[in-house]
């Protein structure tokens, strides 16, 4: 099914403006005609981490002609242009229905299919001096699903990590946090990622996207005070001198690597004096003063990206944007076109008026080390 742009689009090569096409599949088979005149609107929400990527399909029943699909019913989606062809955007299982009126509507919402019920499931396990990688894997293997993690956190050990009652979303998105990771399914594959590292599935380094403000419609630019927290405070179990020791990591001390040291060298020490300013206090108490350091530092870097948000809506849609992608912007003023940015949300939404893509953006990690070290 096909609608009219929202403006004037460059003409094809047969004299007709590029249109929004969507298609939809079900066991194999195209069922997006069923929907012709009747679709109101369609909106895909693709998000980072374990948060679900949702599909909500508004449809028309003035009629009462349609049937209410079964819970559980997969969907496969792809957008995109009359003159481009279409990108596939996942595969969706139904778990809400809802039928409204007058004027009668029925909306279908379902959610990304790759969240497996497992990985929602609450279990009992622990893991103790395992690499990051490890735990991953075994993760991955045990969801059937292939795993990615990231270079620079595979061989980090983690001493010990329990998962009590705790499902295997909730312990790899808390152990990413610990990280200032990512965590999350694509494609049957499980990633563990730094925030902003711009991988694809396979591992590869995602390329960059340039954003014009000619093909924007609305936007949005913020910078929040980076002085609202001018460090980060959290507390440690020290076992040998019986009492909790605390470390803080702020400007001063946020560029010292948490990576193992080479051997007979020492890690370039932490603040362990809080600041009496304006500290954040990370309520968990960690089992070691490296992992203590490690959450500090990781929360740090949060602040930091914080610091500044970029939103777009993109006049024609950009099936081809989803989150993690690094981005440039160009045509604003120079603070934003100068700042190397990544894409953390991309909502899709198809209606008669067109096809449209609203981004939200955050400042790219290597930009906030290029600045500290500036």
């Amino acid at each position: 099914m096909t609608f009219s742009a929202v403006r004037a689009e460059p003409r094809t090569a047969s004299g007709r403006e590029p249109r929004p096409v969507y298609q939809l599949i079900h066991n194999g088979t195209n069922i997006t005609s069923r929907f012709q005149g009747r679709l109101m609107s369609l909106t895909l929400t693709d998000n980072r981490g374990f948060e679900a990527d949702q599909l909500d399909i508004e449809l028309d029943d003035h009629d009462g002609m349609l049937d209410l699909p079964e819970k559980g019913v997969r969907l496969s989606l792809a957008l995109g242009w009359s003159d481009a062809g279409v990108v596939e955007k996942g595969i969706f299982k139904v778990d809400e229905i809802e039928h409204s009126g007058p004027p009668d509507r029925l909306t279908i919402r379902a959610r990304s299919a790759d969240l497996g019920s497992d990985l929602t499931t609450r279990k009992e396990r622990s893991f103790r001096n395992k690499t990051i990688s490890a735990v991953v894997r075994a993760i991955a293997s045990r969801n059937q699903l292939a795993a990615v993690v990231a270079q620079q956190l595979a061989d980090q050990v983690i001493e010990h990590l329990d998962q009590t009652g705790e499902s295997d979303a909730n312990l790899l998105s808390r152990l990413a946090k610990d990280y200032d990771a990512i965590a999350t399914v694509k494609q049957g594959k499980l990633l563990f990622m730094k925030a902003g590292e711009a991988l694809s599935a396979s591992g590869i380094a995602l390329p960059l996207v340039t954003i014009t403000r000619s093909s924007g419609d609305t936007h949005s630019f913020g910078i929040a005070d980076r002085e609202n927290y001018n460090g980060v405070k959290a507390f440690y179990q020290d076992t040998r001198g019986a009492k909790k020791g605390e470390v803080v990591i702020d400007a001063s001390n946020a560029a010292a690597v948490n990576e193992k040291p080479a051997k007979g060298k020492r890690n370039q020490s932490v603040a362990t004096a809080p600041n009496p300013d304006n500290v954040k206090v990370l309520r968990h108490t960690y089992a070691s003063k490296t992992n203590a350091e490690r959450a500090a530092r990781a929360e740090w870097q949060r602040i930091q990206r914080g610091m500044a948000t970029f939103t777009i809506t993109l006049a024609r849609g950009r099936p081809d944007l989803f989150p993690e992608l690094p981005a440039a912007v160009r045509g604003w003023k120079p603070q934003i076109d100068n700042t190397r940015w990544v894409i953390t949300k991309v909502t899709h939404q198809l209606t008669d008026r067109g096809y449209t893509s609203a981004l939200e953006l955050e400042i790219k990690p290597s930009s906030l080390a290029e600045a500290d070290q500036g």
